[in-house]
């Protein structure tokens, strides 16, 4: 989600983006060559992979969406740091679900904001010239989010 300046793929990342695409064809690509998602939930979890070697957990909402429920019709117009905060307390309940599985596995969680959205992302490194650990660490990810809809 970030508008950073992208690091450098990983020089196993082709190899990895294809056999991920083939072992998980909900896959789907974010920009061409670049990192691939996948939706987890219907609570807006999204699951990437990036080329430099990064799983990422991640929920977000839009700050124009965020606004939508907070204005309910008025013309009062709040400001960005405002709908942040309120974003990110719409966010908590979703995310307190699956910090502690997540944080055990060893993912850093951050959040981040800008003025399009705010996010809390939960990562982590992966090796791609392991491809079974990867692709394990996908399926497992999977399940977390699986296993909240029972």
């Amino acid at each position: 989600m970030s508008e950073k300046e992208a690091p450098a793929p990983a020089p196993e990342w082709k190899e990895a983006r294809e056999r991920l695409r083939q072992s998980e064809p909900a896959f789907y690509e974010l920009e061409p060559g670049g990192a691939l998602a996948l939706s987890l939930n219907d609570d807006g979890w999204m699951l990437e992979i990036t080329p430099d070697g990064r799983l990422l957990c991640q929920a977000g909402m839009d700050i124009e969406d965020i606004q939508s429920l907070l204005s309910d019709g008025t013309p009062e117009d709040l400001g960005t740091d405002e709908l942040a905060k309120q974003a990110k307390y719409y966010l908590q309940p979703i995310v307190a679900k699956f910090r502690k599985p997540l944080r055990d596995a060893g993912f850093d969680e951050q959040t981040e904001m800008t003025d399009q959205y705010v996010a809390v992302t939960f990562q982590r490194a992966v090796n791609f010239r392991n491809f079974d650990q990867v692709a394990q660490a996908v399926r497992w990810c999977r399940q977390q989010f699986v296993a909240s809809k029972k």
